[in-house]
């Protein structure tokens, strides 16, 4: 293993998939003294059939045959690499200088409560380590759920490291298939939660009515009506009610829990679009309004940072909060994710923890992740 003390650039590569599944991204990131900065990123494309079976896997309760789960986490894991590698190729920059792969690998299950709670994602980092020739840390959310948490979010620590303001409440919102906040408060303490769904609920909508994976700029939703008993009946689930720490997945705010909540194959499907985008808002604005009363800022990342007609509604859900992209400070809304998980590797590799208890619920602070490491030099 490439120790941290042998590597002056201390170069660490993060990849990410969320709950959209629609890409993974890739960040090749440099620390000095802590602070990440970002050299250069990429984002690579599932192949159309892989996202689909990851997609169904995510959101079955069917019994899933070994081979085929197998075999998903070794197609995943070559993607992953796949990702790393053309990054890699993209910046020029040479395998030998990066200290580690931060994978989060693609969440196809995520129960954190009950009995026995269980978080899965697939993406074998043994492939990863082997085709890039780096050491890899995954399995970062498990830790936590061992120790009593949520495993999810993990995201605010590096929030509150790059976007905190002294004396100043903010929120930071993202906006992927689901939507979490991080609420940054001015004396200090840091909360965060999932709040329900965001891209994961819209995207599925807009692929099975209009063969589309997303809607671009929110105007499938902007051409519908708002129906306010769909939105009244969605609200009622019980989760959003929740008190924090929390945390979902696509395994339980999928199309299913919305047939289930109302006959949407009579409703027009733009109306069921705009019914959804209204969903998001109105849950983000409610955690907002919540948890966070006095920020000051609300600052988003994440896919849904693209869609203009979400963004506009919670403009006008939030105010007076102000409301703007981490792009305004300096941060890449689309890789904040993927910096978060080269900046666990190294936290992991340091041994220092990767969680706050806070936001997940567990026990204490935690060391994440597992270390896969990659063949010797000059290994064939």
């Amino acid at each position: 293993m490439l120790s941290i003390a042998d590597t002056p650039a201390m170069l660490f590569l993060g990849l990410m998939s969320g709950t959209s599944a629609d890409g993974i991204d890739a960040a090749l990131v440099s620390f000095e003294r802590n602070m990440p900065q970002v050299l250069a990123t990429r984002s690579h494309a599932w192949p159309a059939d892989l996202r689909n079976r990851m997609l169904a896997l995510a959101q079955t309760e069917t019994t899933l045959d070994l081979d085929v789960f197998g075999r998903l986490d070794t197609e995943i894991g070559n993607c992953f690499a796949d990702a790393a590698l053309g990054l890699l190729e993209q910046s020029g920059t040479a395998a030998s200088s990066v200290v580690a792969i931060g994978s989060h690998g693609q969440t196809v299950r995520h129960r954190p409560t009950g009995e026995f709670p269980f978080t899965l994602q697939l993406g074998d980092p043994s492939v990863i380590a082997e085709r890039c020739r780096i050491d890899v840390v995954a399995d970062f959310r498990r830790a936590d759920i061992a120790a009593g948490g949520q495993g999810a979010p993990l995201l605010p620590a590096l929030h509150a490291m790059l976007l905190r303001t002294p004396g100043r409440t903010r929120a930071v919102l993202n906006l992927g298939g689901i939507a979490n906040i991080t609420v940054l408060a001015a004396d200090g303490d840091v909360r965060g939660f999932d709040t329900g769904p965001a891209n994961g609920l819209l995207d599925a909508w807009c692929q099975r009515q209009l063969g589309e994976p997303f809607d671009r700029d929110g105007v499938f939703a902007g051409s519908g009506q708002l129906l306010p008993g769909l939105l009244e009946g969605l609200l009622a689930d019980p989760y959003f009610a929740l008190p924090p720490p929390k945390s979902t997945g696509r395994e339980y705010f999928h199309l299913g829990w919305l047939a289930e909540r109302a006959p949407v194959a009579t409703l027009k499907p733009a109306d069921v679009q705009a019914t959804l985008l209204e969903l998001t808002a109105r849950s983000v604005a409610n955690a907002v309004a919540q948890h966070a009363p006095g920020a000051d800022k609300v600052l988003v990342c994440g896919g849904g940072v693209h869609n203009a007609r979400l963004m506009q509604r919670l403009e006008e859900l939030l105010a007076p909060h102000s409301l703007c992209s981490t792009a305004e400070h300096g941060i890449d809304p689309d890789f904040l994710e993927a910096t978060a998980f080269a900046w666990l590797a190294r936290q992991r590799l340091l041994k220092l923890p990767g969680n706050l208890p806070a936001v997940t619920g567990a026990r204490g602070p935690r060391v994440l992740g597992a270390i896969y490491s990659a063949p010797d030099a000059g290994a064939s």
